[in-house]
């Protein structure tokens, strides 16, 4: 247990890899548009975190991966290859997803674009996936469980009609991108893990706007909606404190 408690200087070294993802989205913001293919985001994204940030991309090369980030368009659940031939479309709705590295630790963020004109209906599941997110991270404090995370995110994605992922989940990162605990996005409040100050995780709800079974494309890497509807998804890294939850990747763009 002890093993999931960051010191307080890895705490600070967290902090500086969250604040450096949330600036690349920043800069990602006025880029996204109609036209722009999946692989020229992530040549834009590889470019300004190594060339303006100075920092690793965290994915690339991981488990053998060799893109910068999964970018995972309309029915894509997760782990979206970037492709030369995937133009984004007026209506399209994409996750793009980022890891960065600097000294040594790991910060982990996805962010929904909808591109150009979306219907309302996915404008619909992209604000309830984001709602359910920090529905989750609202639990989380010294003392609460793994348990209060998912109910809560569940509970706001059913009330809406949505469905959440279960084969995939949020997870502890720090030196490594992936660490325990994992985070799952189902779940009863007051089960599961109990979390104490220190520890850093994402939470990253996949939410579908049909059925929550997903299916592996041939690539090996691209997981779809086994309906063929929509999915969403939103990620932070968090760190529990004695209080609440801290977002080490929080966006200039975001209220909160």
């Amino acid at each position: 247990m002890n093993s999931l408690i960051k010191s307080a200087s890895e705490i600070a070294l967290m902090r500086e890899s969250g604040k450096l993802l949330a600036k690349v989205f920043n800069e990602l913001d006025s880029f996204m548009a109609p036209g722009i293919t999946t692989l020229e985001i992530d040549s834009f994204v590889e470019r300004f975190i190594v060339d303006c940030l100075k920092a690793r991309p965290a994915s690339k090369g991981q488990y053998g991966y060799q893109f910068v980030l999964n970018s995972s368009v309309n029915d894509v659940v997760c782990h979206g290859v970037p492709s030369a031939a995937k133009k984004l479309k007026n209506g399209d709705i994409v996750n793009i997803d980022i890891t960065l590295e600097k000294n040594g630790y790991i910060a982990d963020s996805s962010k929904m674009y909808a591109i150009g004109t979306v219907s309302p209906i996915a404008k619909k599941l992209i604000d309830v996936t984001y709602e359910a997110m920090y529905k989750g991270i609202e639990t989380v404090k010294h003392g609460s469980t793994i348990g209060d995370i998912g109910a809560a995110i569940q509970q706001h994605a059913q009330k809406h009609g949505y469905s959440v992922v279960r084969d995939y989940c949020g997870h502890g990162i720090g030196k490594e991108m992936h660490e325990e605990p994992e985070i799952v996005h189902v779940g009863s409040a007051g089960t599961g893990l109990k979390l104490e100050a220190g520890m850093t995780f994402t939470i990253e709800p996949m939410i579908n706007q049909g059925t929550y079974k997903t299916k592996l494309k041939k690539d090996g890497w691209t997981v779809v909606t086994r309906d063929k509807k929509l999915s969403a998804q939103w990620e932070h890294t968090v760190l529990v404190t004695a209080t609440g939850a801290e977002v080490l990747t929080l966006r200039d763009s975001e209220p909160r």
